[in-house]
């Protein structure tokens, strides 16, 4: 899922199934036509709701639910050679969702697979075929190709499906394993559903920034990068009063404003079933309560003259290394919770890297010119 914070491989459903696959010559599919392989599907009817899903690659999605709690559903989409897939996922990330994959060995008469998988981490090994948490009816899965199209038709039975749904295409020309094993998925993206209405979102490219990735950017770069470098203005630069005190506050305040507005961001996503999101948002919190504490500090800021200056500067360093200390661990738990590449590792990493280093060779200095 470069595809993502959120950079892995997508999967999809446990229906083992196997059906003829035809294939004519233009791959045009949308709501306004009739289902071109509505005859092979037994419980497709006129009257399933149709969207196009995920205009940008082309797929069309139908679906309908019955009084037995049993939702139905037909994916369609242009045949390239690949996979295409479906999931249900609790926060619109593919790590930790279960999902539905099919697809043909070619556009012409051949043998359509479908397979359900559960996506629990980032590569092949992680996400065995035949594994994943969806209840699928008997003998409901369709995977047909016809006029370059594929049509993944599929029903699962549950009270209330999960509140995003997550499609993903594999790369052109090339399939699954023969063992079911999938590779990288080309791109995904994720879409909201309400389970009450029936109303599913416009799908947003997993290669984009969504949300989450707003929230985490914002809160790096802020927390993450600038308030550590208006630290290091404060403590090695005040030999240049007063613009080390104006530079240090101008820094902190657009960080802690870009923080600000990336927890707010942050309290948005209810993310609830992910796993440590309880342990993320309340870092977060104390992270946002050291900041404000620094506001308050500030604001009640004594004379250099007065007696009590030495224990508010100890408060005032001491809450900000911990709001530090806070932010970086925060952002590493975050990174993991968004499953991202690693590149936003090494990225993050490298900046801590260098600023430790210059922090190291200023305190040197610091110290060399006060024992002189």
């Amino acid at each position: 899922m470069e595809a993502s914070v959120f950079s892995v491989l997508f999967l999809s459903l446990c229906a083992f199934s196997f059906s003829p696959v035809r294939s004519q010559t233009n791959s045009t599919d949308s709501c306004s036509s009739n289902l071109a392989v509505s005859s092979l599907i037994p419980f497709y009817s006129s009257s399933f709701n149709c969207l196009s899903a995920w205009s940008s690659e082309g797929f069309i999605l139908r679906y309908a639910t019955t009084s037995n709690n049993t939702w139905s559903f037909v994916l369609s989409a242009p045949y390239t050679n690949a996979y295409i897939a479906i999931g249900f996922s609790s926060n619109g990330q593919m790590v930790g969702s279960s999902a539905m994959v099919g697809w043909a060995t070619s556009g012409n008469g051949t043998v359509g697979t479908a397979n359900q998988y559960y996506l629990g981490g980032v590569s092949p090994s992680d996400c065995p075929p035949g594994t994943g948490n969806l209840n699928v009816v008997k003998n409901s899965t369709v995977i047909v190709s016809q006029s370059s199209r594929l049509y993944l038709a599929f029903e699962i039975t549950v009270d209330k499906p999960s509140p995003y749904l997550v499609y993903a295409v594999g790369p052109r020309g090339t399939l699954p394993s023969s063992n079911g094993y999938l590779t990288e998925h080309r791109d995904m993206a994720s879409a909201s559903f309400n389970a009450n209405t029936g109303v599913i979102s416009d799908a947003q490219s997993g290669q984009g920034f969504n949300k989450a990735r707003k929230h985490g950017l914002l809160v790096l770069l802020g927390w993450g990068m600038l308030v550590p470098i208006g630290i290091l203005a404060a403590r090695y630069f005040k030999r240049y009063d007063p613009h080390w005190f104006y530079s240090h506050i101008s820094i902190q305040t657009v960080g802690f404003g870009l923080g600000l507005a990336g927890i707010i961001m942050g309290f948005d996503l209810e993310d609830d079933e992910v796993d440590d999101y309880g342990k993320h948002k309340a870092l977060g919190i104390a992270i946002l309560v050291f900041g404000c504490l620094q506001v308050t500090a500030f604001l009640a800021r004594p004379d250099k003259s007065s007696k009590v200056r030495k224990y508010w500067n100890w408060f005032h360093h001491n809450i900000g290394r911990l709001a530090i200390a806070f932010s970086i661990a925060n952002i590493f738990l975050g990174l993991s919770i968004a499953s991202e590449s690693k590149s936003w590792y090494i990225g993050y990493g490298a900046f801590l890297g260098v600023w430790v280093i210059t922090a190291l060779l200023l305190e040197i200095r610091h110290w060399m010119k006060s024992d002189d």
